[in-house]
């Protein structure tokens, strides 16, 4: 039988990212803190699928329905910004650039592992657009074969229905540098090149 501390050692090794050895000081640390620590994060992981939905809007995560961005009146609600996963809204919302809302698909379409169009919240995203008036939809996929595979679906869907849309720029980041660029990244820069 195994004891609290192997437990909660292999729990945490089930988490992306964390080894073994991880997981070990991880165990340790929570039995060295307060017990208040091990509260806290025992209610938040509690917390976490007792009161985290889907928002009816925008199909991102959340514990109010319709979600804060949804209901902000301050938001632009004629640009819709359609990202794979509730972790893209997080990094959009953390550059303060953009106001308008999202859907979120949750997941990208990629036949190797069986995900297709179905498995997607596609049908919500075509319901919403009927349902509003929207000018502009962004298409943030990420920008691999699954992003790129999944925006052209959806460009191929949506184009009937006379809205504008794009597609996130890509290519070279500030800062980088030609001569360290990969291929990939370098040849995407050259061909979503605009004017200045």
């Amino acid at each position: 039988m195994s004891s609290p501390i192997e437990k909660l050692v292999h729990a945490l090794g089930k988490l992306p990212g964390i080894g073994e050895r991880t997981a070990m000081r991880l165990a340790f640390f929570l039995l060295r803190a307060p017990k208040q620590v091990s509260h806290d994060l025992s209610t938040a992981l509690r917390d976490l699928h007792d009161k985290i939905k889907l928002c009816s809007v925008c199909c991102n995560l959340t514990d109010h329905d319709p979600c804060r961005v949804c209901v902000d009146e301050r938001r632009e609600k004629h640009l819709i910004c359609v990202v794979e996963d509730p972790s893209d809204v997080t990094a959009i919302e953390k550059t303060g650039s953009f106001k308008g809302g999202y859907h979120v698909l949750h997941g990208a379409l990629s036949p190797l592992e069986g995900i297709s169009p179905d498995d997607l919240k596609i049908p919500e995203l075509l319901k919403r657009l009927h349902d509003g008036a929207p000018r502009e939809i962004i298409l943030a996929t990420d920008a691999n074969v699954e992003g790129d595979a999944t925006s052209l679906y959806l460009h191929r869907l949506l184009k009937p229905l006379g809205v504008k849309i794009t597609r996130l720029a890509s290519g070279i980041p500030a800062g980088g540098e030609l001569e360290y660029l990969d291929v990939s990244t370098l040849s995407r820069a050259l061909q979503d090149r605009r004017e200045i």
